[in-house]
């Protein structure tokens, strides 16, 4: 192996190691370091010594574990922002996964999918599978994360399950910054959706 090569080897771990831990990331994360080619073949040479591990095509981690849990997974949450990449794309957790998020279901599902304003996507890792799927710009215009979540989540459910104890729930987990925020996307929200996202928007 080249100085220059070694270079770029030991620059890519050592961003990666001084990220927060779980970090996921992909060749796009150092083309300032390189060219995509001798990008990809220092984190092939990194990942056949170990150093890295390869998640699934394209996606790279510093494998961490636990005393008792062995090696860790990285999370959905990274995997999926390791997806949208560095084009500055907007995602939004969806469906059951975002219902499981405010624990408004238990079961965690198989597939986890985000909205995003960018390509679809979707890889599997291990029996987790991770979707990037394609929405309209206008639920991806919320204001905070946190009232996109709970559209979603109220989505998934649909009106009619969408209980009384369900609604008080999700209104004493936002906070009063979230709540003035969710008010101002109620708009943006199904028609049905509105007198619930008002009562949870209320002042507690």
């Amino acid at each position: 192996m080249g100085k220059h090569a070694q270079s770029i080897d030991s620059q890519i771990l050592r961003r990666a190691r001084a990220a927060a831990k779980g970090w996921v990331f992909n060749a796009s994360d150092f083309l300032d370091l390189g060219s995509r080619d001798a990008i990809d073949k220092a984190l092939s040479r990194q990942s056949r010594s170990g150093v890295i591990r390869k998640i699934t095509r394209g996606l790279y981690d510093i494998p961490r574990k636990d005393s008792k849990l062995g090696q860790l997974s990285p999370s959905v949450d990274a995997i999926a922002k390791a997806l949208a990449g560095k084009d500055q794309l907007r995602i939004m957790p969806a469906g059951a996964y975002a219902a499981n998020l405010l624990r408004l279901s238990e079961q965690v599902p198989a597939k986890a999918v985000f909205l995003t304003d960018g390509p679809a996507k979707k890889v599997r890792v291990g029996n987790q599978t991770i979707e990037l799927k394609q929405t309209n710009l206008r639920l991806m215009n919320v204001s905070s994360q946190t009232s996109g979540l709970v559209i979603a989540a109220l989505k998934h459910l649909g009106k009619a399950h969408v209980t009384r104890d369900r609604i008080a729930h999700v209104r004493q987990m936002l906070s009063e910054s979230d709540r003035r925020k969710l008010l101002k996307d109620i708009p943006l929200a199904p028609a049905w959706m509105h007198p619930f996202l008002r009562y949870i928007a209320s002042e507690l």
